[in-house]
């Protein structure tokens, strides 16, 4: 069975064509051999272009990874694998059906813009946001993310009782003209990832809401004079542009208003680099 290493903005995965296996999959001892932030499975399906099955490194699944959604979009189309719709691909993970799409080529580089699900669960906590974008995550606006010590402010929010039993990744925010810059401490890792898509994800919304809630005071003190990091475009989307490490990323969304009320975000995007840098 060959396994096949994708970096996505900087989160590293075991991907594995599930068309290849014939057993049970060592995921803790992969991840481990190979370092990774996770494993993933891509499947054959009945019913999509490809199922994907995603694990973290102690070996729990069942969650969405962003980052690694665009990974296995990008693997999809290195084993030949053809959208139904000829464009678009129709794909299945652990939290529901996505899309994923290649836009451009360059090398080993592949620029994907995936799909997430649209997102409902949001709320103001502790002394941030809870988001839940097809897996559970605390943003947290700080003045500056480098120097932080991660592993203590991490497990911090990450094992705090409001998420019991479960838990929450915990993402810290930097807020910068036209960008944010985000730092993320993922359960399953129990530790500090290079990037995570979910955790991005859930900090742009999490910007775009408290620029609308009670919290936009505390906000405007950390960023005072600087532009808002997300742009409203004509037709209703918001677009969020994110540094991860050397990496860009961009996240969109439509917000759903009634009443004046944020009620859920639609048309929710991820895009940004994929590519493979090794095989086995």
């Amino acid at each position: 069975m060959t396994h096949y290493l994708y970096s996505g903005a900087g989160n590293t995965f075991v991907v594995l064509d599930g068309r290849e296996l014939a057993g049970a999959v060592d995921i803790i001892g992969l991840c481990a051999k190979y370092g990774t932030d996770g494993l993933m499975i891509l499947h054959q399906s009945k019913d999509w272009d490809f199922e994907m099955e995603f694990f973290n490194p102690d070996g729990t699944g069942g969650m969405m990874c962003g980052n690694g959604g665009r990974c296995i979009v990008a693997f999809a189309d290195y084993l030949g694998f053809k959208p139904a719709d000829g464009k678009v691909y129709h794909f299945k993970a652990g939290d529901g059906p996505h899309t994923g799409e290649i836009l451009a080529v360059n090398g080993i580089v592949k620029t994907v813009r995936i799909r997430m699900i649209d997102v409902s669960e949001f709320r103001p906590e502790l002394d941030g946001w809870f988001v839940d974008t097809g897996t559970r995550h605390f943003v947290k606006f700080v003045p500056e993310v480098e120097g932080m010590n991660m592993d203590a402010e991490g497990k911090r929010y990450r094992w705090d009782p409001v998420f019991a039993p479960v838990g929450a990744n915990a993402n810290f925010v930097k807020i910068e003209p036209g960008r944010l810059v985000v730092r993320t401490f993922e359960k399953g890792v129990e530790g500090e990832t290079l990037a995570c898509g979910t955790g991005i994800t859930a900090s742009a919304i999490a910007s775009y809401l408290s620029g609308k809630s009670p919290l936009g005071a505390f906000m405007a003190a950390l960023n005072p004079g600087h532009a808002a990091p997300y742009t409203e475009t004509s037709d209703g989307r918001v677009v969020v542009n994110v540094r991860a490490r050397e990496d860009d990323l961009q996240v969109e969304f439509r917000p759903n208003l009634e009443n004046g009320r944020i009620t859920a975000f639609t048309s929710v995007y991820l895009t940004g680099p994929a590519k493979m840098y090794g095989k086995e």
